[in-house]
């Protein structure tokens, strides 16, 4: 609800402003035009009335004087002492000169008066000048000052307000416009009150005003800016009803929307839709959708969608080009994305910009290749590129992760050198590896040195820390970065809670770990694979077997889908609580659903079987398995049994595993051999094997 001050204002406003507002003012005489240069008026010797007098005087002078402009508004440099003018009198005047003058004159002296902080978030002045333009039958004016309100007040956080009086406006005589919403509502989408601008559209809709595609276009576009995917759609569909097509822009916006949450399907079901409704795509939009393929790996439709874009008559650009390098070398098909690379170079129309290089050279540091990468360094300079901070930031976490720290150093000192601030990500990267390789007193100095330069922390950071604190079982240090974390304002997610229900669960105290599982549900949090795996893992290794199934069981209810791992601690519980029947259940579950179970999974669940004197059920569980992985398996059965007195067993295994492989590896055949002389002296089993080996290498001769 509006104010009730303004209510006195709008029903003077339905009769005559000059008449009923302002009776002592509309009562003078036509004030005469001067030809003589301007005086400014002096607020020091006169009345309140005789300055508002003077002021309208001036402005009126100024106007003629300025005939050219006569038709829009002025753009006044008035020698006023702004603070000499009160609220009261600068309404007085608008409305003075709005009768006097007419609007050009008014909106004039409007805009000027607006142009002091005192005057632009006084909404009373706002209203009564829309108020005088409605009396003169200038709503087109009338429309553009409430625009302008609407978009000084959202500057101070007063949109609503503002918004709610334009609204209000439509019962002093100001219809609204579709010109207006439209106006309204990329204004709410600029200063994020989308929300609000939801029930202004549904508001003005019910007055009368009908949005048109563009009113549409802009609740689209602001729910992409807010993310909010499902209010995009509801957007979407109610344009699809009313056979509106987006334009070019938003059609990019909305499908990078989607693709940014790897959901290309629907980016690519939305583009066929206004394809269907008569939408003329452009290169943008189909680089759009190339770079959405190239990031979930759907690397062959990306260059099946670039031919479709050249049989259209689209030339891929560099931006095109760059976008499937990037995909072709994160797929790891670094040679291949050299030889679009070099295309590219060769190419009359397009050459490799700084983010292609830096693609290029991404694609060489993940691969370990880091000399190419200096080469495309030392190139990109040659064809008169200067490398950005990605480009150094990429080739510094190359060197870091391959644990040429020097060079590193040697790149960040080279950024400053050439003019380059190293941002957060380059220091995470830095840290990131330092904290890999043990190096903890240099990550903390490195991340000092960087807050004295002004270099704030991000998520990220903290988050590496609180990781490498874990990996060392540091539980205070691990507790002291997150609250670091919580102080500079950033929120837990799952990945943060994950590191400490891990961290927790190795330590076996399952307490901890179930508070920080409740805590991330109440946070909203999604529980990941991850986090019931370290759950399973925690509860496992306490031997309490029932909790581990129960969020086993939980997991797959949630549709979080277990992975080899989650298995494999699962079938290690279940082993070492000798339920070997429930494990064998789950082991053969996970080679059905197409799960490769680890070399510890597999030996560990044989193993129990062979301790219980069920060889039989171990050699039925291997016989699943490739010949490779069943190989790697026997073997390290052979030497476990081996090293554990279990020689009778080792033998069974040693046979079938010569049955299977021309030669044994030295390290499996010393290993039985000698288990075979410390116990009970097997020698008949070393004199069997010994000639079964010598026969092979005579064989294989």
């Amino acid at each position: 609800m509006l104010s009730s001050r303004y209510n006195g204002v709008f029903k003077k406003c339905s009769s005559s402003i000059s008449s009923i507002l302002f009776p002592r003012i509309f009562t003078f005489r036509p004030i005469s035009i001067q030809t003589h240069p301007i005086s400014p008026p002096s607020s020091s010797t006169t009345s309140p009335q005789s300055l508002v007098k003077k002021v309208c005087s001036h402005v009126i002078q100024s106007y003629h004087q300025h005939t050219h402009l006569r038709f829009s508004p002025l753009k006044l440099k008035l020698d006023i002492d702004v603070e000499s003018l009160s609220h009261d009198q600068v309404i007085t005047i608008v409305a003075s000169l709005a009768d006097e003058a007419g609007s050009v004159v008014a909106l004039g002296f409007l805009d000027w008066a607006i142009g002091f902080s005192r005057f632009r978030y006084f909404m009373r002045l706002y209203i009564v000048a829309a108020s005088c333009l409605i009396s003169n039958e200038n709503f087109e004016r009338a429309h553009e000052l409430m625009v302008h309100m609407v978009r000084n007040f959202a500057e101070v956080g007063r949109f609503n307000e503002a918004v709610s009086m334009v609204i209000e406006m439509h019962n002093q005589g100001l219809s609204p416009s579709t010109c207006t919403l439209n106006c309204i509502l990329k204004i709410a989408c600029e200063f994020g009150s989308v929300e609000y601008a939801d029930y202004v559209f549904d508001e003005m809709s019910k007055r009368g005003v009908r949005p048109d595609c563009c009113s549409y276009v802009n609740m689209v576009v602001g729910y992409c800016k807010l993310r909010k995917i499902s209010e995009v759609d509801k957007w979407l569909s109610r344009m699809i009803q009313r056979k509106f097509v987006v334009d070019n822009a938003t059609c990019t916006m909305v499908m990078s929307l989607f693709c940014s949450v790897g959901n290309v399907n629907k980016a690519f079901g939305f583009f066929d839709k206004m394809m269907e409704m008569g939408f003329s795509p452009n290169l943008i939009n189909f680089t759009c959708l190339v770079d959405g393929l190239c990031k979930r790996g759907n690397i062959k439709q990306a260059f099946e969608l670039l031919e479709e874009m050249v049989k259209r008559g689209w030339k891929p650009n560099v931006y095109t080009h760059t976008t499937l390098i990037d995909g072709l070398c994160k797929k790891g098909w670094t040679e291949k994305a050299f030889r679009l690379f070099l295309k590219l170079v060769r190419s009359e129309s397009y050459k490799p910009n700084e983010y292609t290089y830096t693609a290029m050279i991404n694609g060489y540091c993940k691969e370990g290749k880091l000399n190419r990468a200096e080469m495309l360094l030392g190139r990109m300079r040659e064809q008169g590129l200067v490398p950005n901070v990605d480009t150094y930031t990429t080739l510094i976490d190359g060197h870091c992760k391959s644990g040429n720290f020097e060079r590193a150093y040697s790149l960040m000192d080279l950024m400053m050198i050439q003019g380059l601030t190293p941002n957060i990500y380059t220091y995470n990267a830095i840290i990131s590896s330092l904290c890999k390789k043990g190096r903890f007193e240099e990550a903390y100095q490195l991340l000092e040195e960087g807050n004295e330069q002004g270099l704030q922390a991000d998520k990220v950071t903290y988050t590496i820390l609180m990781s490498a604190s874990s990996k060392r079982n540091d539980t205070k240090e691990a507790l002291t970065w997150l609250c670091k974390m919580t102080k500079a304002g950033f929120d837990h997610d799952m990945y943060t809670c994950n590191i400490l229900i891990a961290l927790f669960s190795r330590q076996k105290n399952m307490v901890d770990s179930e508070w920080w599982f409740e805590e991330a549900i109440k946070l909203g949090l999604v529980p990941t694979k991850e986090t019931y795996t370290s759950m399973i893992c925690g509860y496992c290794g306490l031997g309490n077997i029932k909790s581990a199934i129960k969020y086993f069981h939980q997991m797959n209810e949630h549709d979080c889908f277990p992975d080899s791992f989650t298995y494999g601690a699962l079938i290690s519980g279940l082993c070492k609580e000798r339920k070997l029947e429930e494990a064998h259940k789950l082991y053969d579950a996970m080679i059905d659903k197409g799960l490769s179970p680890c070399e510890v999974t597999r030996v560990a669940l044989c193993y129990e079987y062979c301790k219980n004197n069920y060889v039989k059920n171990a050699f039925k569980l291997l016989e699943r398995l490739e010949e490779k992985l069943w190989i790697r398996t026997v073997k390290t059965l052979i030497r476990k049994l081996s090293s554990e007195g279990k020689v009778e067993m080792a033998a069974l295994f040693f046979r079938k595993l010569l049955d299977k492989q021309q030669n044994v590896d030295r390290v499996s055949v010393a290993a039985f051999m000698t288990a075979c002389y410390e116990n009970d002296k097997k020698y008949q089993l070393v004199s069997v094997f010994s000639e079964r080996l010598l026969l092979k290498e005579s064989l294989d001769r």
